[in-house]
C-alpha cells in the first residue's frame, strides 16, 4: 500500500506550485479589470442629407415623368440620336464582313488543328539494312537495295 501511496504523492503537485500558479493567475485576472475602453464610436443614423437627397430626387423623376414628351413625338433629343446611329444598311454591311472573316479565321484554324506530321517508320537499327552478308543469300532471294536510303531525322 505504501508503494501506491508515493506513486500517487508523487504526481500531485505539490503546495508551493498550486500557490504560485493561483498568484499568476489573480494577478493577470486583476489587470483585465483595469483596462478601459477608450475608443470613441461615432453617432449612427442617417446622415449627410440622405433624406433630403432621396426627397429631391423622388420630385424630380415624377417631374419628368409628367412633363417628358410623348414617345411619339418628334423631339430634339430623338433627333439628336437619330443623326449619330449608324443606318441599318450599314449595319448589315459590317456584320456580313465581320461574318466573312469569321470564316476566314474558322478555316485557318480548322487547317492548324488537323495537321500532322508525316508517318514515318523509324528503324530502331538503320545500319541492320547493311549488315546481312552478300554471300549467304540464296539464289532470287536478292533485292535490289542500292536506292533504299534510311531517314533521318533531317530528312523530314
Amino acid at each position: 500500500m505504501s508503494l501506491v501511496r508515493t506513486a500517487c504523492s508523487r504526481l500531485r503537485p505539490t503546495n508551493s506550485i498550486l500557490r504560485r500558479n493561483a498568484s499568476t493567475a489573480d494577478h493577470s485576472h486583476h489587470e483585465d479589470h483595469h483596462h478601459h475602453d477608450s475608443t470613441v464610436y461615432p453617432k449612427e443614423g442617417f446622415t449627410g442629407g440622405v433624406w433630403q437627397k432621396t426627397i429631391l430626387f423622388s420630385l424630380l423623376a415624377v417631374g419628368f415623368y409628367k412633363y417628358a414628351p410623348e414617345p411619339a413625338e418628334d423631339v430634339y433629343l430623338t433627333r439628336w440620336i437619330a443623326m449619330y446611329t449608324p443606318s441599318p444598311q450599314r449595319w448589315l454591311e459590317l456584320n456580313a464582313r465581320h461574318t466573312a472573316q469569321q470564316q476566314v479565321v474558322a478555316d485557318t484554324s480548322l487547317l492548324l488543328m488537323d495537321a500532322q506530321k508525316p508517318k514515318v517508320h523509324r528503324y530502331r537499327y538503320p545500319q541492320a539494312l547493311d549488315q546481312a552478308s552478300p554471300f549467304l543469300r540464296p539464289i532470287g532471294g536478292e533485292v535490289d537495295m542500292s536506292g533504299v536510303v534510311a531517314k533521318g531525322d533531317k530528312d523530314i
